[in-house]
């Protein structure tokens, strides 16, 4: 859509059911959809597929590109999230651990980690390279919606079920502080 004018610009077609997430690059050159077991990567200025990302056995809640748009990460209700490479479409890790529905996955500033959120009550930090678990991050006692690392790259947000948002330190995973005051879910932490 065009801001101004409100004007459809582009439709993206090949979903087969409701589409669960759709991004941008950062450079506004692609667009990143997820849907169903499938992840999508188009072109913005054609309208064009560029890639179909397959590998999840179930829903795909969500799909991010990294800030240098090279990578997209997928999270998904299959219990993993996965890293693909932008231009191939190839897969090139999977990140296994959490026990239930990992329901966002993103990218640390500087490209090097993914932190995971997942209905376990867990968030997960992993390197990008290897695919390594390298921290989780316990003490939620609700499914755990979102997680966003901090731009230095050194804390993490999580945000969850249990009305509360924590800040972790990524380097121990140590827990540094619990908010509290929502009555309710907090559903995102930005």
């Amino acid at each position: 859509w065009e801001v101004e004018s409100g004007k459809e610009l582009q439709v993206l077609r090949g979903h087969a059911h409701k589409v669960n997430s759709a991004v941008f690059s950062s450079d506004n050159k692609r667009v990143v959809t997820a849907s169903s077991k499938i992840a999508w990567i188009w072109d913005v200025e054609s309208g064009k597929e560029l890639h179909v990302l397959k590998g999840h056995t179930y829903r795909v809640r969500s799909a991010l590109f990294s800030t240098d748009n090279k990578l997209v990460v997928t999270a998904s209700n299959d219990k993993t999230a996965r890293i693909w490479d932008v231009e191939s479409g190839k897969e090139l890790q999977v990140l296994r651990g959490h026990k239930k529905t990992v329901n966002s996955a993103l990218f640390s500033a500087d490209n090097k980690r993914v932190v995971t959120a997942s209905w376990d009550y867990t968030a997960r930090i992993w390197d990008v390279e290897s695919g390594k678990e390298l921290q989780v991050l316990r003490g939620h006692k609700k499914n755990v919606n979102s997680a966003v690392f901090s731009s230095d790259n050194k804390r993490v947000v999580t945000a969850s079920w249990d009305g509360t948002a924590r800040i972790w330190d990524v380097e121990s995973g140590k827990e540094l502080q619990v908010l509290r005051g929502q009555r309710n879910v907090v559903y995102s932490a930005l």
